[in-house]
């Protein structure tokens, strides 16, 4: 299983980043899956779900209406569309696995994951 985050960066408040997890090694299909971030010195946080079909996603108060989710099935890639970025957004983002529509997954099922940098 492989799951490989791309994307990140630095922009600066106000401005928009597009992430994309390239996924191997499973039936990505029938997977639910998730986004996590995590800054320095802090837990891991929930931020975005989708289920296998896509036609269900879920965000966290603190990105929603700024964040998008979606996937492409045939391409085994999940995206987070991020616009309005703020300096509290920045986290290193991973992509995961996950059964369950909320929450964060298992340390196991994330991806390497890759760096947002929201400042002037």
């Amino acid at each position: 299983v492989q799951l490989m985050e791309s994307g990140g960066g630095m922009v600066q408040p106000g401005g928009s980043l597009r992430l994309s997890c390239a996924a191997s090694g499973f039936t990505f299909s029938i997977r639910a899956m998730t986004w996590i971030r995590q800054a320095p010195g802090k837990g891991p946080e929930w931020v975005s779900s989708i289920d296998n079909t896509g036609s269900l996603s879920y965000y966290a108060h603190s990105v929603e209406g700024r964040f998008t989710i979606s996937r492409d099935n045939a391409e085994n890639t999940l995206n987070l569309q991020m616009n309005n970025l703020k300096p509290e957004d920045t986290a290193l983002y991973y992509c995961a696995r996950t059964l369950t529509l909320t929450g964060v997954p298992p340390r196991s099922l994330w991806g390497q994951g890759t760096q947002v940098t929201v400042s002037s």
